[in-house]
């Protein structure tokens, strides 16, 4: 990658990237997948607006960090 000027670097990042990733799951409101999503969505109707809003940060914060990770490892 271009924009990493050392392998020390990238390395690092490797690494904080897959301690975000573990600590994603071990919170007070874990990280959902897409389909859990869109169930609890659906089945709320309304209800719980707040829990919905943080997993859904949640699983956007992952899929934003396993897409850096993938850049890295190209």
């Amino acid at each position: 990658m271009k924009y990493v000027k050392s392998r020390l670097n990238l390395n690092n990042m490797k690494e904080y990237i897959d301690n975000e990733l573990s600590k994603l799951d071990r919170g007070v409101i874990a990280t959902p997948t897409e389909k859990y999503l869109e169930a609890f969505s659906k089945a709320n109707n309304g209800s719980n607006d707040f829990l919905l809003m943080q997993m859904a940060k949640n699983y956007g914060y992952q899929l934003a960090l396993l897409n850096i990770k993938d850049k890295i490892n190209e």
